[in-house]
């Protein structure tokens, strides 16, 4: 690690428990400084003390820009400026499509995409400005593979994989990285206290989602993904020259986001005639139209 890298500023959303709250504690016991928020910062408190100096603890709800403005602001004038941005709030919500609650899906897009998006936007110009910066952001193999139950969680961090691949192309040659971390399921509440659950059941699908709540209730508590070992890989990936754009975590995540690559080449190569074949023929010249089309009459 070099001694500008370890002289970095953390600020980490959702820190009072499961990945948010570990990467707090191994970014402090690594020696970095760390701005820790948090909805309710007295669960913050304890683990502050014990790094005076180095820790500061904000009442943070990502979705309040006001709050926002404040955080990033003190987090700025007591360090000098945020090295590292940590996009980790967030929750899940189960439903059917067809069982999804208006409200509830826009809460949570107001969490997980829109607040997001709005704290990196308060943090990139210190970054820019100083020439230097990473921002980590905690998608899901759920951003990579959709799931029964979880079409709504999976579109919105499908939404965070697309904007950040983005935001890496538009602050690479500005000297800023950009890192999604896709975990797969790790042993938080996120399956448990965290999670939303939409009032509506439609029996048309006890064999698909009713299955996998069942499945995914049976296994809170259970999931093989240590989130000691997640943070120490997000802090890795920090200190690393080349940091990945994308990591998975987890030995089920890797599996399957593997199968979904599979499934897609498989899919691309079956099919590759017709993708190819939607093209204008070359030298520009149209098809003919389709049977029962009329075709355009150019205008003199």
């Amino acid at each position: 690690m070099t001694s500008a890298k370890s002289d970095s500023t953390w600020f980490i959303t959702g820190c009072s428990t499961g990945l948010g709250r570990a990467l707090a504690e191994r970014v402090l016991e690594r020696g970095y400084k760390a701005v820790l928020t948090a909805r309710d910062p007295k669960s913050l408190e304890t683990l502050a003390a014990r790094y005076p100096g180095r820790a500061l603890a904000i009442a943070l709800d990502v979705t309040d820009g006001k709050q926002r403005d404040r955080a990033v602001a003190e987090a700025e004038r007591t360090f000098g400026g945020i090295d590292v941005l940590v996009n980790n709030a967030g929750y899940g919500y189960l439903a059917a499509i067809e069982e999804g609650e208006d409200a509830e899906i826009r809460a949570m897009f107001e969490t997980n995409v829109f607040a997001l998006a709005a704290l990196t936007r308060s943090v990139l110009p210190g970054m820019r400005k100083r020439g230097r910066g990473h921002v980590i952001n905690l998608s899901s193999i759920g951003g990579l593979i959709g799931n029964p139950a979880s079409g709504y969680y999976c579109a919105t961090k499908f939404a965070v994989e697309g904007i950040s691949e983005a935001l890496s192309k538009e602050v690479g040659p500005l000297g800023l990285k950009v890192t999604l971390i896709e975990p797969g399921p790790f042993r938080t509440d996120f399956q448990g206290r965290s999670i939303h659950t939409s009032k509506q059941r439609i029996d048309a699908y006890a064999e698909t989602v009713a299955v996998r709540r069942t499945q995914l209730a049976a296994s809170s508590g259970k999931q093989p993904g240590d989130p000691v070992r997640a943070a120490d890989a997000i802090i890795r990936v920090f200190e690393s020259a080349d940091p990945p754009l994308h990591l998975v975590l987890g030995k089920i995540g890797v599996g399957r986001v593997r199968e979904k690559l599979n499934d897609l080449l498989h899919s691309m190569d079956e099919w590759n005639d017709v993708s190819l074949g939607a093209d204008f023929p070359e030298g520009g010249v149209a098809a003919d139209a389709a049977p029962g089309v009329k075709k355009p009459v150019a205008k003199v």
